[in-house]
């Protein structure tokens, strides 16, 4: 049943960054980012310094998670992620994503158990963050498409404000599906973190696929807004979907797709 309200936040206590995953993270991979890149924080303090958030993100390029960890980093909090099964499978990846609480999604009908996981974790006070487009964007100019519901159902049921953040510039370090540039000058990232979406309208109701999909929508609009003013461009009119272009919804487009196996 949907929260009538959100929840307090001040009520939660400061998070202990002591997972030993978090503390490797903090020595070797966020100073390489700032490395690579000359990063504009922008509106940093309208991120919850307690208690329980969903961050919600677009996503262009596999380089970005690491951007949203220092994000998270830099106001004290530990970041989780809704992250695809398959990563699990990396030799000693996986065990970093089961020992600093990352959230297992699998992609073929495992998603309840997945929003499960994530809504204790933020009854925990914690941080999680969800790319709501499920993938890296399709839409040819990197704006982002059409999302999917998972962070508005979590959202609304535990009664915890979506943040929406959108960044840009990383994609000169690693485009969409490409390799990382280690070398040459630091490039330029902004990171814009937005006010909370409003989805009062939503709360306390029954969360039917409707009311699911508009508040997904609303979040959608928020990380375009805030990504068209750090492009100083407007975004597309209508929101792109994969489907209606003959896209796979998952996977990388640049590599051939995989005839089906025989049996």
């Amino acid at each position: 049943m949907a929260s009538t309200e959100l929840v307090d936040l001040d009520s939660y206590p400061p998070e202990r960054r002591t997972l030993w995953p978090w503390r490797l993270i903090a020595a070797i991979v966020l100073p390489w980012i700032s490395w690579v890149a000359k990063i504009d924080w922008i509106h940093l303090e309208r991120l919850p310094r307690r208690g329980p958030f969903v961050l919600a993100a677009n996503h262009y390029t596999e380089l970005d998670v690491l951007y949203m960890i220092e994000l998270i980093w830099r106001i004290g909090r530990l970041p989780r992620f809704l992250a695809k099964a398959s990563i699990w499978k990396i030799p000693f990846v996986g065990k970093v994503m089961t020992d600093s609480q990352q959230i297992k999604v699998e992609r073929d009908g495992g998603g309840a158990g997945s929003i499960r996981a994530a809504e204790q974790i933020i009854a925990d006070g914690s941080a999680v963050v969800v790319y709501p487009e499920g993938t890296l964007t399709r839409e040819p100019d990197l704006w982002p498409m059409r999302g999917k519901t998972g962070a508005a159902r979590i959202a609304l049921e535990a009664g915890v404000p979506v943040i929406p953040v959108a960044h840009w510039g990383i994609q000169a370090i690693m485009p969409r599906y490409g390799r990382i540039k280690l070398f040459g000058r630091r490039r330029p990232v902004s990171v814009l973190v937005g006010e909370p979406v409003d989805l009062d309208q939503w709360r306390g109701k029954p969360l039917d696929q409707k009311a699911l999909n508009e508040a997904t929508e609303a979040i959608m609009a928020a990380i375009t807004a805030l990504l068209e003013e750090l492009r100083g461009e407007q975004a597309p009119g209508e929101r792109y979907d994969p489907v209606k272009h003959g896209q796979s919804e998952h996977g990388n487009l640049n590599k051939p797709q995989r005839p089906a196996e025989r049996r």
